[in-house]
């Protein structure tokens, strides 16, 4: 079954049947596939991964961990590896809008998890989730990526190409773990994911970064929203700094993110009183990301996705790796328990995507939503506004706060937004917002009526401006924007017909 690899490929037929080189390949040793890979081979099921890559190996990304994730990484026994206890923790986030910091809290306090979060650059990460990958008997084959597979009775066939040969496997079952730009979910779906799904950033390391070490930190400009920029101190005064943004805004952004993370550096405030000193270490680097999309299939005749292959990042605040390292585990106790039948079909395999669909799918429809209506950039000043008074609210109301950082650190879900301590503290904030605001226009005279006016006035312009300019992709803004808010009001409903049916039971 093997082609040119050499004495290594004799270890791989001990425990599987002889038809097949695995009961399960995985593309991908990142921390979908890895874990995975992981929880699959500690129930008896024979592994093998592939990647193009030689660990340990870097790969670009904001390095933040939540506490969530640390759970996760615990029950593959990471936390108890060499170099994990190393790495440096966030217990605080805070939020700049130009320059101005907004809020500053430590991480909600939840008995079941950490109250903290680790950063750590993926260079360590990875490399430690594929050891446990390998400590549990998962085979991992470095440099070897899948070029191409095919179906057939009872086995999918694996073509894969290495730096000096090729190969060819069998196995049971295929799980697509090889990130946004996934081989596995192309051939999948036969397309590439649309474009309104993809998300784009840019990361740099600096040296001799000044401010709190526990601290990780949010800036917003209105220069580049609804892009956003972070800090993410890795420990011994270096951190992970980066800039995302969608790709799909109205107007669009002429600059590419690596330009607008420079400027960030030169011209916001608080970005700028951290790295004063900093020196950049090594170059700054881009990637592309893909958010989920529960219009595209996640499974299919003896084949699975998982992590960013398929789409499990959230666009309100680009956290992948905890939906990564979720997603293998539901999709390992989904195969594993189609390991004694055989049954690999998309319908054996639906508990996979229904999971998926119960867990994510409300949080991801509203955070798709929330996205789609910032990148209107006419509207800018309208969702900066909103942000100043959710932030104001969380100043001054502790269970707000929980509730809004839980919320974005990923403890607790996104549809929390819509209960009605937050809807209603949101609406009263507003209301006493909008009261000082008018007091002052009204003490500022005419001058400060002419100047609310003409705010006013702007915004009007620039929406009314840019569907002129732009028709056609005013209209696809348009809608794009009723059919997230029509998935919204489906998740939403079969999220509580669910629910309920839980309770019932």
């Amino acid at each position: 079954m093997w082609q040119g690899v050499g004495e290594s490929v004799v270890l791989i037929h001990a425990t599987v049947k002889q038809d097949f080189d695995a009961d399960v390949i995985v593309a991908g040793a990142g921390p979908a596939g890895a874990a995975a890979a992981c929880h699959l081979a500690r129930c008896d099921a024979s592994v093998i991964v592939l990647d193009r890559a030689t660990f340990p190996r870097d790969k670009v990304c904001g390095d933040c961990v939540g506490p969530l994730a640390l759970v996760e990484l615990g029950a593959l026994g990471v936390s108890q590896m060499e170099g994990y206890s190393q790495t440096n923790i966030g217990r605080r986030g805070a939020l700049y809008l130009d320059g101005e910091e907004l809020i500053s809290l430590r991480l909600p306090d939840l008995t079941e998890v950490p109250q903290c979060g680790r950063v750590i650059p993926r260079l360590t990460l990875d490399n430690l989730v594929v050891d446990a990958a390998r400590q549990a008997g998962a085979r991992v084959m470095e440099g070897f990526a899948l070029a191409d597979f095919s179906l057939q009775r009872g086995a999918v066939t694996v073509k894969a190409i290495g730096p000096s040969c090729g190969l060819t496997l069998r196995a049971r079952l295929l799980i697509g773990a090889d990130g946004s730009s996934s081989a596995v979910a192309r051939i999948m779906r036969g397309s590439p994911p649309p474009r309104r799904d993809r998300m784009v950033a840019a990361r740099a390391y600096f040296t001799n970064v000044e401010g709190p070490q526990d601290q990780l930190d949010v800036y917003i400009s209105g220069g580049c929203f609804p892009g956003y920029c972070w800090l993410f101190p890795t420990g011994n005064g270096e951190a992970n700094v980066g800039l995302g943004i969608p790709i799909e805004t109205l107007p669009p952004h002429e600059e590419t993110p690596a330009v607008m993370l420079r400027r960030f550096l030169r011209d916001d405030p608080a970005l700028a009183a951290r790295l004063r000193n900093a020196s950049l270490r090594g170059r700054i680097v881009g990637w592309p990301l893909v958010t989920y999309n529960h219009r595209l299939p996640i499974v299919a005749d003896r084949l699975m996705l998982i992590g960013d292959a398929a789409g499990f990042i959230n666009p309100l605040n680009g956290e992948g790796i905890q939906y990564a390292l979720l997603s293998a585990r539901w999709a390992a106790e989904t195969v594993v328990s189609r390991l004694t039948d055989g049954d690999f079909s998309a319908r054996a395999l639906a508990p996979f995507a229904a999971r998926v669909e119960c867990e994510l799918g409300c949080d991801m429809a509203l955070a798709r939503l929330i996205v789609q209506y910032i990148t209107n950039r006419a509207l800018t000043p309208v969702w900066l506004r909103a942000l100043k008074i959710i932030t104001a609210r969380a100043c001054c109301d502790a269970e707000y706060a929980r509730i809004v950082a839980g919320i974005f650190a990923g403890l607790a879900p996104a549809r929390d937004a819509l209960n009605l301590k937050v809807v209603v503290g949101t609406i009263d904030q507003a209301a006493k917002s909008l009261a000082i605001k008018a007091l002052f226009t009204a003490l500022g005279g005419p001058r400060g009526w002419a100047e609310l006016g003409i705010d006013i006035a702007q915004v009007g312009f620039n929406f009314a401006s840019d569907a002129t300019a732009n028709p056609s992709g005013f209209i696809d803004w348009l809608t794009c924007t009723a059919t997230g808010a029509i998935e919204l009001v489906s998740q939403a409903t079969w999220d509580a017909v669910v629910r309920l049916s839980r309770i019932r039971t």
